[in-house]
């Protein structure tokens, strides 16, 4: 159960988002090497915003971040971070593979996919709070 919750000064929590980003134009650009060195990238900037890396994947053309995070954090802030310092740290590491595919300095599409995560399901939650005893009028 302790490696469930964190603890912050006046909370305890479990927040963890799945994410993805999605190439732009959704060109199969990512290979092993660029994969592996998003991962690292990923890592030191989750790190930077004291939040852990859980787990991290990709194919050619998008990757999935799994990331657990404090409430302190605000999400969208984060996750641009995210896509500014991988975008930029990419493209220059591997310029020569995304110069043939991109004219512009781009890698992610402007958009991206976040989801909440939790141990339980929403249905089981809805059942908890329904079953709770309601104070007696």
């Amino acid at each position: 159960m302790e490696d469930l919750y964190d603890k912050g000064f006046r909370s305890v929590y479990s927040l963890t988002a799945h994410i993805v980003f999605v190439t732009k134009y959704r060109k199969k650009v990512i290979n092993e090497l660029m994969l592996s060195r998003l991962a690292d990238i990923f890592k030191d900037t989750c790190i930077k915003w004291e939040c852990t890396l859980v787990e991290f994947n990709g194919e050619v053309d998008h990757v999935h971040l799994l990331i657990r995070y404090h409430p302190q954090i605000e999400l969208s802030k984060f996750i641009a971070n995210l896509k500014t310092v991988s975008s930029r740290l990419i493209r220059k590491e591997f310029e020569s593979i995304l110069s043939q595919v991109y004219t512009k300095p781009v890698l992610w599409t402007g958009s991206y996919f976040v989801a909440s995560c939790g141990e339980v399901t929403v249905e089981q939650l809805k059942q908890y709070v329904q079953q709770q005893e309601s104070p007696q009028k």
